[in-house]
């Protein structure tokens, strides 16, 4: 078995707090509801605080004023599944939402450390290396980069040039400017890093590297403050992917990703392109330059950016 070095973050000064992450989750989704979209009558009461109010919160899942009120205020340790299902219904959440609820109400003892290192398998290593028709990557807790095929080399960088502690998605999209004129739809990018990291600190509260990276990032980049107020969450399994490569220009990829069946914390990420489109062609042409499409990644030096 293969093992990856966890890269070395900045120390955290503590591990992100369960409860206020919990309060703080049900208060935003709340605040994105209005009383029409529930299908309750709206007054026109001069309301302080946009969106629902908790005791309209509360009579739309079945529960006292009291209870919901106790829950929004972090004090989610015997809740029941059955009251938890009530209010996910009522808040309309997704079910990447409700499942991060319930990370956060009611936190399961993890059998191995958050802080442990990472393997990646002999034979997952081979997997990638053969797979040459298009980029795919092989990402752990955190967005860290574990491994990759030459492809993903070719078409998002020569990560290997990096030092460990570079290879994690949240920093290269928010601190690396090569990588934000790379995706067409940058913000759609930064969304989805920035909403599967609160999906892991929902489900690894006390892990410290996840709680350093959260510092940094949200130290060095005003737009990752600002996404991770919000407070989303969400899994993108499938998808598109729009990039400008320096060398073939526009690449239209589609993204379809796997949980590891033996390690659900590492996903397999795959990209390809339509046959007979022109970015099938354009991915043909990098695979045909080999290491020199390689050696030009992003074709851009090292760089940080500060948003």
């Amino acid at each position: 078995m293969d093992e990856y070095p966890e890269p070395v973050y900045e120390a955290a000064d503590s591990a992100l707090d369960p409860r206020a992450e919990l309060s703080e989750f049900l208060r935003t989704r709340r605040a994105r509801l209005k009383p029409e979209d529930v299908g309750l009558p709206d007054f026109g009461r001069h309301r302080r605080v946009p969106g629902l109010r908790r005791e309209e919160l509360a009579q739309l899942a079945g529960v006292s004023v009291g209870y919901y009120t106790r829950l929004e205020q972090g004090n989610g340790q015997h809740v029941s599944e059955e009251v938890l299902d009530a209010i996910a219904r009522a808040l309309r959440l997704s079910d990447a939402e409700h499942a991060h609820l319930t990370h956060l109400a009611k936190p399961k003892q993890k059998k191995k450390p958050a802080g442990r290192t990472q393997h990646v398998r002999s034979p997952l290593r081979t997997l990638l290396d053969t797979m040459e028709g298009g980029p795919a990557i092989l990402v752990g807790r955190r967005g860290d980069i574990l491994a990759w095929n030459r492809m993903a080399a070719a078409v998002f960088g020569d990560w290997a040039e990096l030092p460990e502690r570079e290879r994690n998605w949240a920093r290269l999209v928010f601190l690396r400017t090569e990588y934000h004129d790379l995706f067409v739809d940058w913000q759609d990018k930064a969304n989805d890093v920035v909403a599967q990291l609160r999906l892991d600190a929902g489900s690894h509260p006390n892990d410290p590297r996840l709680s350093a990276l959260v510092g940094e990032l949200s130290v060095k980049s005003e737009e990752f403050r600002r996404l991770w107020a919000a407070h989303d969450v969400r899994d993108r399994c499938h998808g598109i992917q729009r990039l400008h490569h320096p060398l073939v220009g526009e690449l239209e990829l589609r993204l379809e990703s796997f949980h590891l069946a033996d390690d659900h914390e590492q996903t397999l990420a795959t990209y390809h392109a339509e046959p007979g489109s022109p970015s099938a062609e354009a991915l043909r042409l990098l695979a045909s330059w080999g290491t020199d499409a390689t050696r030009a990644g992003t074709g851009a030096p090292p760089a940080t950016r500060t948003r």
